[in-house]
């Protein structure tokens, strides 16, 4: 009886790291949430200028990793020439990387440069970040697709933000292709967030559906509305993921911070 007690004690002490366990090897899971959202330079419905607001729901959503798109940094007087991605690392207390896909010289001499693009908030270390340009059309605005490679626990996360042009749809194509060439079919965890200015059935998010898969297609509840943030008819704002990451579930929360919604996910980083 004493023996069939103690296996009995045993079996039950094996069970918590069993059903932790994930069917890669063993190896336990990594939770994380996710959020991607167009700030408008920080300009709510309202027009009013309010960094907190757009930190408090980042906050409030539980976010570990952000990307943020048309993020000032010393821009102009319409953002107050502040340096945003800064404040925002400071504000929340995480890590940070910033692309300027704009970058023009300052007003006065010594001032720091103008300069205007996409942002990465991190809870986790960023190991290493690269900003490579996409295609552009004559009148279009620069693009990039910033690329930034995270340590989330042990584990080694690929995590993109980008904002692609609202002019043309074939300059949109050619730069959602340069997207998939340079995340490539590659077996690193991937994350491609952003504001991509494209409806699901259009050519340019099937380029970047037929690598990574749309979070909310898998998980979302509803039409995932993005824009405009007062009365949202269409979606354009996306988290696309390769299968190494498991989506639990994805929302999109009500806020007048910017004229976009945010999209924000939790998964499973296998």
């Amino acid at each position: 009886m004493k023996r069939a007690l103690v296996g009995l004690v045993a079996l039950m002490m094996t069970i918590p790291a069993m059903a932790a366990a994930q069917p890669d090897g063993g190896r336990p899971g990594r939770d994380l949430t996710v959020m991607t959202y167009n700030i408008h330079h920080g300009a709510g419905v309202d027009a009013v200028l309010d960094l907190e607001r757009i930190a408090a729901l980042i906050e409030q959503n539980g976010a570990d990793v952000v990307g943020l798109q048309e993020v000032d940094r010393h821009w102009s007087e319409r953002s107050n020439w502040v340096d945003q991605p800064a404040w925002f690392a400071k504000r929340l207390k995480m890590h940070y990387a910033y692309a300027a896909n704009l970058d023009l010289p300052p007003v006065n001499p010594g001032e720091p440069r103008r300069q205007y693009g996409t942002a990465i908030l991190s809870k986790y270390p960023i190991k290493d970040f690269t900003n490579t340009l996409l295609p552009l059309y004559p009148g279009s605005e620069r693009r990039g697709l910033a690329v930034a490679t995270l340590k989330v626990r042990g584990s080694e996360l690929r995590f993109a933000n980008t904002h692609l042009t609202n002019i043309n749809p074939p300059e949109r194509l050619e730069q959602a292709q340069k997207a998939v060439e340079l995340l490539g079919r590659s077996r690193k965890a991937t994350l491609l967030v952003g504001d991509l200015n494209a409806r699901p059935d259009t050519p340019e998010l099937k380029t970047l559906t037929d690598v990574l898969a749309d979070t909310w297609v898998e998980v979302g509840v509803g039409p995932g509305y993005t824009i405009e943030a007062s009365n949202p008819t269409a979606r354009i704002d996306y988290l696309l993921h390769s299968p190494q990451l498991v989506p639990k579930k994805a929302a999109v929360p009500v806020s007048l911070a910017s004229d976009h919604l945010p999209v924000v996910a939790s998964f499973t980083l296998r």
